[in-house]
């Protein structure tokens, strides 16, 4: 059964039990011989199929073979749960580890084959011996049929891999793409390759990367889905926070959410009380909760369906913004209303960040921050607005928190909005406690709105518009939060 990964962990280690040959053949023993019930089709199958279709016409004739990876061990011989390759996902569906897709050229088409490890059940020792692998120690495991069935796609065992590309790549004139870097088993099949092999598969994975730039009916459902469980993973933090004692608290509050409506966390939670707000990617999270600071909360829950949701609202620890955070505030919601704007097909990716920025300038050129006007604080030379807010406002959002990142340049940062592109609008304004250019009653103040956008034919939709952005609404959204927790209590 532990017939692949040949980089796992041991089998057996020092403090396992031997296994005397008496209780060897007692355990393969008296069980049930009825057969697995095949699993349910997974939804949206489809769309899976679809997806390797149009893939299969992008290199007619040429092998591609694109691994999910292997679990990844935490320490010493305990793993990290495992999660697929979000390129072998988008294609197949498929969820446990040490699986390959491979398309077999077939004239101009493909013939589409998913190998998988089998699963012998209680037929032969490994289901009590393996601890990485086995039934009673990691639960059962799809076999070849079970795959069969559930993916909607031709399954072979694990181990017929190394002969099914041999015969492959023995063809005359043969081409191969991999997606390397999940599987070194899997490339060290097909053998080492020179600059031009590396450079055909890159060309797989940058396809693969602009495949999902564009979103299908299925995703944009999912990631909706995603955005739900957000918001009430939102409001489960601020239900706890009159009574919060720290930001680790908060961070388990949002984690239970996730898990319990879906996968994980899509990311690790940004819980940032107070000047760690101004910490862009505040991932300690082991601060206080103190009643006049801000929170700023920068979540999402990753569905099922592995798609996640990308969220932040800045919050009134205390239900009321002071006035030196609600000014502030302001400044940022008015950028990304500005940002929002720009958000419509055939305009530049960068469009809602160019907006943006003009906004937050002479914000700060009104807080009286910059050393200059807001105009010559934008001047490519000068940038001096950068200072308070070192990010762009916009990335692309899918199965990855930073999707599509192996996108080429010109179609995605210098490229143009089209239909189906889901990405963040997230301005921010972060004024450091040391900072003696901001004045004293600003600094330790960090404020940022993040929110997940789809580009629609006529303009965009606000996917996370379900979580209040104004002011006076996120107060009131949290009095009420409140005000229901404590009918609860009654």
């Amino acid at each position: 059964m532990n017939t692949f990964d040949a980089h796992a962990t041991p089998v057996r280690t020092g403090y396992d039990s031997d296994v005397p040959p008496n209780l060897l053949e007692f355990m393969l023993k008296s069980w049930n011989p009825k057969g697995r019930k095949l699993p349910k089709v997974i939804p949206d199958a489809a769309s899976f199929r679809r997806r390797r279709e149009r893939l299969s016409q992008r290199f007619p004739g040429e092998l591609l073979v694109i691994p999910t990876g292997h679990r990844k061990v935490r320490s010493n011989d305990t793993y990290y749960a495992f999660r697929p390759g979000t390129d072998f996902y988008y294609l197949t569906g498929a969820f446990e580890p040490d699986c390959v897709l491979v398309l077999l050229p077939r004239g101009e088409a493909h013939e589409a084959l998913l190998f998988v490890e089998p699963s012998p059940g209680k037929s032969d020792a490994t289901f009590f011996t393996d601890r990485n692998k086995g039934e009673l120690w990691e639960g059962p495991r799809f076999g070849v049929s079970e795959s069969e069935k559930r993916y909607a796609i031709d399954c072979r065992p694990l181990p017929e891999l190394a002969a099914t590309l041999e015969a492959a790549t023995a063809l005359p004139n043969a081409k191969q793409r991999m997606l390397c870097g999940f599987s070194r088993d899997t490339e060290a099949l097909l053998g080492p390759g020179g600059p031009e092999q590396a450079k055909r598969d890159e060309e797989l994975a940058t396809f693969l990367s602009e495949m999902r730039l564009i979103k299908d009916t299925s995703e944009l459902k999912a990631l909706r889905s995603a955005v739900e469980a957000t918001k009430r993973g939102f409001e489960d933090v601020i239900a706890r926070l009159p009574g919060a004692r720290g930001e680790r608290e908060l961070e388990g509050v949002f984690w239970t959410r996730a898990r319990i409506e879906g996968n994980e966390v899509g990311y690790t939670s940004i819980v940032a009380s107070g000047a760690h707000a101004c910490t862009l990617h505040w991932k300690h999270n082991d601060g206080t909760i103190r009643r006049g600071d801000l929170l700023l909360l920068d979540a999402g829950v990753e569905g099922h369906s592995l798609y996640t949701a990308d969220v932040t609202r800045t919050l009134p620890i205390s239900g009321r913004y002071t006035r030196e955070q609600r000014a502030v505030y302001e400044i940022v919601l008015a950028a990304q209303n500005a940002a929002l704007k720009m958000v419509k097909p055939g305009n530049d990716f960068m469009a809602p960040n160019k907006a943006a920025m003009q906004v937050l300038a002479h914000g700060l050129e009104r807080l009286g921050i910059l050393p200059t006007s807001a105009e010559e604080a934008l001047r490519d030379e000068n940038q001096f607005y950068r200072r308070y807010s070192l990010h762009n406002v916009s990335h692309m959002l899918g199965l990855d928190v930073h999707d599509c990142a192996l996108a080429r340049a010109e179609n995605y940062k210098y490229g143009k909005l089209r239909p189906g592109m889901v990405l963040t609008v997230e301005p921010g304004l972060y004024f450091q406690t040391d900072d003696l250019t901001v004045p004293a009653k600003y600094r330790g103040i960090g404020v940022r709105i993040e929110d997940d956008i789809v580009v629609t034919a006529t303009g965009h939709r606000n996917l996370s518009s379900i979580l209040p952005r104004e002011p006076d609404e996120v107060e009131a959204w949290m009095h009420q939060v409140w005000k229901r927790g404590a009918r609860k209590r009654r």
